[in-house]
């Protein structure tokens, strides 16, 4: 079972023969980029001023974020906010629902907590920064392994995102990879479901399996190649930020 009948990239040229693989990536990436970037955005926004103590009503905030963490709208309700607010069919609906995550928000505020010394505030208040100026000139140079956490669980998630592209999306030439090697990979199974046995139909068997593996190939490979590069950020970020007591 283990030794390999052959070497065959067939399946490879099949899928990249499809004008649609190369629509996906580019539209996953936007997704990936953009939704990333303006979800590790907002996370710091929330989550830094949630471990300071002198915020007014910080408790409270932080029990509203940890309850969406146990208690969630719903799929229907979802589906008509998203309508109300006519994001059917828009890039949008891929990258506000999911913007903002409360385990990423407790993280990076208990990397904050425990790594911006107050101390640092008060002599940056000193010499005349104000909060705005304090997070972008002192926090985020001081907080890039947590940005990079944040970073992956956000845009591994946004990659990896076919189900909200299809409740929301309907144009094709908006649909992210996943989506559409999904679609690829339900025909493929309908065709091979459909096969009688002859010697044709299983040498077209073996081309559907190769398809398949080709394209789980290639909606993994850009995560493999991201990772190495953010992995020893990744780590210290996930130790420093990890929830204590």
């Amino acid at each position: 079972m283990l030794i390999s009948k052959g070497f065959s990239l067939d399946g490879y040229k099949a899928v990249l023969k499809d004008g649609s693989i190369m629509t996906g990536y580019i539209n996953s990436i936007f997704y990936t980029v953009v939704g990333t970037f303006l979800s590790i955005a907002v996370t710091i926004m929330l989550a830094y001023p949630l471990s300071r103590s002198d915020l007014v009503g910080g408790k409270i905030l932080m029990a509203m974020v940890t309850f969406t963490m146990l208690f969630a709208g719903g799929i229907i309700p979802t589906y008509i906010l998203m309508r109300n607010l006519h994001l059917i069919n828009s890039r949008l609906a891929m990258i506000l629902p999911g913007m903002l995550g409360a385990y990423n928000v407790i993280i990076a505020r208990t990397f904050f907590a425990n790594s911006i010394p107050k101390e640092l505030l008060e002599a940056t208040k000193v010499d005349g920064l104000g909060n705005i100026a304090f997070i972008i000139k002192m926090v985020i140079p001081l907080s890039k392994s947590i940005i990079v956490v944040l970073a992956l669980y956000y845009g591994v998630a946004i990659w990896n995102n076919w189900f909200s592209a299809y409740i929301y999306l309907h144009d094709v030439n908006k649909y992210p990879l996943q989506l559409i090697l999904k679609e690829i990979l339900f025909g493929n199974s309908t065709d091979m479901s459909a096969s009688s046995g002859s010697s044709e139909e299983v040498g077209l068997d073996a081309l559907s399996e190769s398809i398949k593996y080709a394209c789980i190939m290639l909606s993994c490979v850009p995560l493999w190649i991201a990772y190495p590069f953010l992995q020893k950020f990744f780590e210290k970020g996930v130790m420093i930020g990890s929830i204590k007591g």
